[in-house]
C-alpha cells in the first residue's frame, strides 16, 4: 500500500499538525548554532572530556588525559575548542590550569540526553 504524494503547493492532510511543526520549530540561525554545538560534540574525545568534567568536575590537562588514556597535546586541544566554544572554563592555580564544564552547562544534557543516547545505541 503506497502512501499519497504531496506537492508542497498542496494542502497538508493533517493542518493542525503541521501548523503545531512549524510554530515549535527553532529559527535557522539557532538551529545552525546548535549544529556547531552537537558537531563539536560529536568529537569522542571532546565527549569523553564532557563526561569526565561532568563527574570529577575539574580537572587539570595531564589529569584528565590520565583519565581518558589520551595524550596530553590532544586532550589540551580538545581543550581549547570546547573552550572557545564556551562549553567549558579554565581557572589557573599558579601555572597549572584546571578545567571544568562552563556555568549554565545544561544539567538535563549531562544527566539525560548523553546517557540515553549511549543507552539507545546499544
Amino acid at each position: 500500500m503506497s502512501m499519497p504524494r504531496h506537492h508542497p503547493d498542496d494542502q497538508p492532510l493533517a493542518a493542525d499538525r503541521v501548523a503545531a511543526a512549524r510554530d515549535r520549530l527553532p529559527d535557522l540561525e539557532a538551529t545552525e548554532r546548535l549544529t556547531g554545538v552537537l558537531g563539536l560534540l560529536a568529537d569522542p574525545t571532546r565527549l569523553r572530556i564532557v563526561y569526565a568534567l561532568d563527574v570529577a568536575e575539574e580537572l587539570c590537562v595531564g589529569d584528565l588525559a590520565i583519565a581518558l588514556g589520551s595524550s596530553a597535546d590532544s586532550t589540551g586541544y580538545a581543550l581549547r575548542v570546547l573552550r572557545t566554544a564556551g562549553l567549558v572554563s579554565r581557572r589557573k592555580e599558579g601555572r597549572v590550569a584546571y578545567y571544568r564544564l562552563a556555568d549554565g552547562f545544561p544539567e538535563p544534557l549531562r544527566q539525560h540526553c548523553l546517557i540515553q543516547l549511549i543507552d539507545l545505541t546499544r
